[in-house]
């Protein structure tokens, strides 16, 4: 019998990687997604007939999630439902409330009531470094004060607190990751790097905030996909994990080493240039993890060199144009996130 796995927000890019890899884990994979401009069919194309693969629309603050869990009783959960766009929760903070503490706190009395059946259960809670706030030097061990910025991370700071709280009143089973910035196949082009791949593609200048001189560590999906795997397989129940690279680069790098790929790819329109934009509200100026205990404990690494995974991802967008048409054209080329 196939070990069950929920994976909540799982038509969106990480989740949709982490769906792939799970089924070729074995697992038997239930997608719960409520379905918004960030979700897209077309990130589970490859495997929506696989017969260990079922979709479920339902929001983590549907109080019909208790029902589908109890009849799925899955071994594990990995919880990527989230507003994520920082600039979107700049222009509306609302949503992000809901989902990411209210759909957060529901989602935790469920599997409260449902640790009392199933004992085994491990949630796996999916975090981002931005909780962590702007660092100037060094790197941000587990441990380290959170001090998030802007409306996006404050809301993922209080439910990294909401899921350990429960941990330690409750004792439920459950590990918080806390994530550098990923970047692979699949991502929507509201995201840095797709953007601007979209853009190259699209013979459109490359708008980048400020001087781009803020500084992100940046990992590929799939090393991210492979360490959430590995700490729900050997994680320490009731522990925090930082999941990173350790490779930081600013922004302008990033944009200078898209638009070489991309001449190694297509003929480069003349519209392709760098477009300084007016900076994001509140802007962190960086962000660095220190992975040492996930690499030193259960043994991971990333795989992945950049310039190679910027390859890949460069190549998939090209393959799959198809993507880009499937989404609103406002969510790619609008502007959000400008204090009005």
């Amino acid at each position: 019998m196939k070990k069950k796995i929920i994976v909540t927000g799982g038509l969106g890019f990480i989740g949709s990687n982490l769906i792939g890899l799970l089924l070729k884990k074995g697992y038997s994979v239930t997608n719960i997604d409520k379905v918004t401009y960030s979700s897209n069919f077309y990130n589970i194309k490859e495997f929506k007939k696989n017969k260990n693969y079922t979709f479920i629309k339902s929001d983590i603050v549907s109080p019909k999630l208790g029902k589908i869990i109890n009849r799925i009783n899955p071994i594990g959960i990995f919880n990527l439902a989230a507003e994520t766009h920082v600039d979107r929760s700049i222009d509306n903070p609302d949503s992000f409330i809901k989902s990411n503490i209210i759909g957060v706190f529901n989602l935790l009395e469920i599997f409260r009531k449902f640790s009392k059946k199933n004992k085994k259960c491990k949630l796996i809670h999916i975090s981002t470094d931005e909780v962590y706030g702007d660092i100037l030097n060094g790197r941000t061990a587990e441990n380290y004060p959170y001090n998030p910025s802007s409306p996006y991370a404050a809301s993922k700071a209080s439910s990294d607190h909401l899921v350990s709280s429960y941990i330690r009143t409750y004792g439920i089973k459950a590990i918080v990751t806390n994530c550098s910035n990923n970047y692979g196949p699949k991502q929507h082009p509201e995201k840095l790097i797709p953007k601007l791949i979209y853009n190259i593609i699209t013979n459109k200048k490359l708008p980048i905030y400020g001087k781009g001189l803020n500084s992100r560590e940046w990992i590929f999906v799939e090393d991210h996909c492979e360490a959430l795997i590995k700490i729900f397989q050997k994680g320490k129940i009731n522990n925090f994990y930082n999941i990173g690279s350790n490779k930081n680069l600013i922004n302008l790098e990033i944009c200078k080493k898209l638009i070489q790929i991309g001449k190694t790819k297509i003929k480069i329109g003349k519209n392709v240039k760098i477009e300084f934009v007016k900076d994001r509200p509140g802007h962190d100026v960086r962000y660095a993890l220190n992975s040492n205990k996930l690499i030193r404990d259960l043994k991971w690494k990333p795989k992945t060199n950049l310039t190679a995974g910027l390859i890949k991802t460069f190549t998939w967008y090209l393959e799959n144009l198809k993507y880009f048409k499937l989404l609103n054209k406002k969510d790619v080329l609008n502007r959000l996130g400008l204090k009005k």
